[in-house]
């Protein structure tokens, strides 16, 4: 299809992609020159190197074992609200940080649930900061992901095979040798490394349940170095180091991710014979689900309460995180939508690269540069609205890609001769056939750039002074004020306007269809 004229040139895409690589590389550079100034480690980035290896493999490897058994009884069960709570294990991905762990707080903090009724039996509180908390917000938010990459691995295990198995009376631990051990061989090792990935730059996480210096990552050192010290050659060496292990991370997953799996069977409904115990799989599975919405009922339950009593600033800030998302999806789909095209035309490798790049740069890394560049030029505070909706539209790009390519291939595949033999190229191409066969995917896209930058809070902590803030921001000053009712209240109104933008972009994408 390469060698053959194309409705579409990939050169838009090419142009978009080279813009990303700039930003991206460009930041890099500039942190890489500063970097030679910064001098060497100090007492404490090594402490913080030290502390974000442990807690990135404590939160993998915890993920990942919880995940086992969790997917392996979603796979082995049939019950009412599967699909639903199947559903559910994906809301984690798209949930602003801030809210989960304002939810976190309210059921495992001090004088969360589980520690009042401890207290009635006499037994004293948990404590939640530190090492501990840390590694329990990233279980939360990482288990939901294991469990579902690892129910894909099972149900990619063709039903020949388990009809087979049942042939030969294979059950218990002959059933998990053959069949299932081999998949967690191929799949396990890669969960663990994007997991592994996604805590090496978790930030938010770490600022609000660190508890103190034994327990910064390099991501928040990175902060600190800018907003305490204003040390720019030791957050550089920070940012230089934060990109060798994100990058490391990310190939590691992408080797394991290549490896050949079970052969394509005749896509028939699996049916599994060795059922296992039911109360084992039930218990998982219910404790999974205690675990991922018990904090989320807590923020409803006590926001409810505080919605009413909001000060201005709140919706001031609601009204700025708005305004950000729009302008990040909007930077999103401007960049995201030929590099689609160019992909599906021309299958470009350097466009694809671009495309997963920014999987392995950190957005404070992105904002590290960015900082540095335009410093001489102008007060990075001025334009910490703008530099923070174009990270978040740059680290939304990959998930993007990853929506948006396949179809767009489709579509270029099936209709290029026919659009062709009618003389529609280029635009004409791309707004008539294009947009709109690829109208559900973009909307997907773009609910979940609009709900990722409307829940984010890393690049606006670089940047904002006490006049500007967006809507996470202002919930982590309330909660650092102990105003903990309205930070509940304002964490209510984020999940409020996260989900629903996501759902109204989604489901607008999807209108035609039962139309």
């Amino acid at each position: 299809m390469a060698e053959r004229a194309q409705p579409i040139s990939p050169l838009p895409g090419v142009g978009a992609a080279t813009l990303v690589a700039a930003l991206i590389l460009g930041t890099l550079a500039a942190v890489a020159l500063r970097a030679d100034s910064g001098g060497m480690f100090a007492f404490s980035d090594w402490a913080a190197l030290r502390f974000t290896l442990t807690q990135a493999v404590l939160s993998s490897v915890i993920s990942a074992g919880l995940a086992i058994p969790t997917a392996r009884a979603l796979a082995r069960r049939r019950f009412f609200g599967r699909q639903v709570l199947i559903a559910l294990l994906g809301a984690p991905f798209i949930l602003p940080v801030i809210v989960a762990i304002l939810g976190i707080l309210q059921v495992f903090g001090r004088a969360g649930w589980i520690s009042e009724a401890l207290g009635f039996f006499g037994l004293p509180a948990i404590r939640v900061y530190g090492l501990h908390g840390v590694v329990l917000a990233h279980v939360f938010f990482n288990l939901p992901l294991a469990t579902r990459l690892l129910l894909q691995g099972w149900q990619e295990i063709p039903a020949e095979q388990f009809r087979l198995a049942a042939q030969l009376n294979c059950k218990g631990m002959a059933m998990f040798r053959l069949l299932e051990w081999p998949m967690l061989k191929r799949v396990l090792p890669s969960v663990l490394a994007v997991v592994f990935a996604i805590c090496l730059t978790s930030f938010a996480v770490a600022l609000t349940l660190g508890g103190g210096p034994r327990a910064t990552t390099i991501e928040l050192a990175i902060y600190q170095a800018f907003t305490y010290d204003f040390n720019l050659g030791r957050a550089a060496l920070l940012s230089t180091v934060q990109l060798a292990l994100t990058a490391a991370a990310a190939l590691v997953a992408l080797r394991f991710t290549r490896k050949e799996g079970f052969r394509t069977g005749l896509d028939r409904a699996i049916r599994r014979w060795d059922g296992g115990s039911p109360a084992i799989d039930t218990f998982w599975i219910s404790a999974t689900a205690a675990f991922l919405l018990l904090p989320l009922s807590s923020v409803v339950i006590s926001g409810v309460v505080g919605l009413l009593e909001l000060p201005t600033q709140v919706f001031k800030a609601a009204v700025i995180s708005v305004a950000v998302a729009v302008a990040s999806t909007s930077i999103l789909l401007f960049l995201a939508l030929p590099m689609a095209a160019a992909v599906a035309v021309r299958r470009h490798s350097f466009v694809e690269l671009i495309g997963i790049l920014g999987l392995a740069a950190s957005p404070l890394v992105i904002g590290t540069g960015l900082f540095i560049l335009i410093r001489p030029f102008v007060n990075p505070t001025a334009v910490a609205l703008p530099v923070t909706a174009l990270v978040n539209a740059v680290m939304a790009l990959p998930f993007a890609l990853r929506i948006l390519v396949p179809a767009a291939q489709e579509t270029v595949t099936r209709y290029s001769r026919l659009a062709l033999s009618l003389d529609m190229k280029g635009h004409i191409f791309f707004a008539s056939v294009l947009l709109p066969r690829m109208r559900a995917q973009i909307g997907f896209a773009a609910g979940l750039a609009m709900a990722l930058s409307m829940g984010d809070l890393g690049v606006i902590a670089l940047f904002a002074d006490a006049q500007v803030a967006t809507l996470p921001l202002q919930i982590y000053r309330l909660m650092g004020a102990y105003q903990m009712q309205a930070a509940a209240g304002s964490a209510l109104l984020l999940l409020m306007l996260s989900m629903g933008s996501f759902w109204i972009l989604d489901r607008g994408g999807r209108w035609h269809v039962e139309t």
